[in-house]
């Protein structure tokens, strides 16, 4: 019930924003040193993701100021439809493979938040099957691509109640937010308003991702 309001909330939230929101429209991704590749959350309004995405690609850039950058908004539905994660990682898969034959010398950071964390643990071979809007996995990076991701950032990520996390090769590059009282990653959570506050980790979320780079 507590996900359920949390997910109700997020849809009013988006709701509110679209109506708002003037930021600049995120196109697929030239041959910049960086492609910020995000998986907004379940309703989320914004153009890579209003609470998460939009703020922490704003972050990156103030991090790297000596590094081209461009982004990637994920092409999924981001609704409450049993497929809607597996679109996002098969999406999130497809452009990146792309990307890296085009570009041969780009490097990818990830940024995913509540279903879109699930989009990106699927991408990087950890399943989020039985986690809150979570799926099978569909599609994962090739293991050739893997040094170009410089990181991976995740926010209120729905298999952290399941007890999981990002492990294997990613793991020192993964950087996993979990607001307390969070009842989408915190099994048990009860505070609906904390999946809606991780905006205020986008500076140290930039901050990790730029350490790596």
């Amino acid at each position: 019930m507590r996900i359920r309001l949390c997910l109700a909330a997020l849809s009013l939230v988006g709701g509110a924003g679209l109506a708002t929101l003037s930021t600049s429209t995120a196109t697929a991704a030239t041959c910049s040193d960086i492609d910020v590749v995000a998986a907004r959350g379940t309703f989320e309004p914004g153009t890579l993701g209003f609470i998460v995405g939009d703020p922490v690609y704003s972050a990156l850039q103030k991090k790297l100021p000596g590094k081209n950058l461009s982004s990637y908004r994920v092409n999924y539905p981001a609704d409450l439809s049993l497929t809607s994660a597996a679109q996002g990682n098969a999406d999130l898969v497809n452009h990146v493979r792309s990307q890296e034959a085009a570009c041969p010398n780009q490097h990818f950071i990830l940024v995913g938040y509540s279903q879109g964390a699930n989009v990106v643990d699927n991408s990087i071979g950890i399943s989020s099957d039985g986690a809150v809007v979570g799926s099978p996995i569909v599609a994962t990076l090739p293991a050739a691509l893997e040094p170009r991701v410089l990181a991976v950032l995740l926010f209120g990520n729905p298999i952290r109640a399941l007890g999981k996390s990002v492990t294997g090769t990613y793991q020192s590059r993964t950087i996993d937010f979990c607001a307390k009282g969070d009842p989408v990653c915190e099994s048990g959570g009860g505070d609906v308003l904390a999946h809606l506050g991780y905006t205020a980790d986008a500076d140290a979320a930039a901050g990790f991702a730029a350490d790596k780079v």
